[in-house]
């Protein structure tokens, strides 16, 4: 069992920066490695994965927030971050913070989200990014 807990949304003008944290909680540890990420979908509009790390620290980002985005993560507090600079009107959306606990490479998260078998893939409950122009 897998908790994902976001925190750090907000309200920030274009051109600013926020920074989200997901602590991740487990009563069991992954069985090997395991990959963790950020999605994002606003209404209308499909979801989307924007970066992603293995426990290796291996990283992918969307294209649209390479540059602007960094995934990172600390393991002996538990949690991930996703720093976010130059923010855009068009990064506005809810973000959710998603495991695989297996291994998967982090293209193959952003590009499949976790996955839907139990003990497997976990997603947290979302943390809201609006920006205004």
């Amino acid at each position: 069992e897998v908790q994902l807990v976001e925190s750090g949304g907000g309200s920030v003008q274009a051109g600013g920066s926020l920074r989200l944290s997901c602590k991740y909680l487990y009563s069991q540890a992954p069985h090997t490695r395991f990959c963790m990420g950020w999605f994002r979908q606003a209404p209308g509009k499909e979801r989307e994965g924007v970066a992603a790390i293995d426990s290796d620290g291996e990283v992918d980002y969307a294209d649209s927030v390479s540059g602007r985005f960094s995934v990172s993560n600390d393991n002996a507090k538990r949690t991930l971050f996703l720093q976010m600079d130059n923010l855009k009107p068009e990064d506005s959306a809810m973000y959710y913070c998603a495991a695989e606990w297996v291994y998967c490479s982090p293209g193959y998260l952003l590009k499949q989200g976790p996955s839907k078998y139990n003990g497997r893939g976990y997603w947290g409950q979302g943390t809201q990014v609006t920006v205004s122009s």
